[in-house]
């Protein structure tokens, strides 16, 4: 069965399959950010609207890192790629 797609008022296209590569587009918009702090982020694994991603360099021991994980990086998928539930960190 095909899924059915939908083009949404911002020009997103809701019911898309969310996969590795339209998740590492969005994730290079966020780098330069973590990398200017010297950091990043690494994509481990994206699963049932599940996106898991892994904080390194300076990210990984970072007390805020969580406040970036869901109020930086989560905002922007989700803004981006309707399709994404959560992102966790592992």
């Amino acid at each position: 069965m095909e899924a059915k797609k939908v083009q949404t008022e911002q020009g997103k296209v809701a019911g898309a399959v969310l996969d590795k590569a339209r998740v590492e587009k969005v994730l290079d918009k966020v780098r330069p950010s973590l990398q200017a702090d010297g950091g990043n982020v690494e994509l481990v694994d994206v699963t049932g609207g599940i996106v898991k991603l892994k904080l390194v360099g300076h990210c990984a021991g970072c007390p805020m890192s969580q406040m970036t994980l869901k109020m930086g990086i989560e905002r922007t998928l989700r803004q981006e790629l309707p399709e994404v539930k959560e992102v966790i960190a592992v």
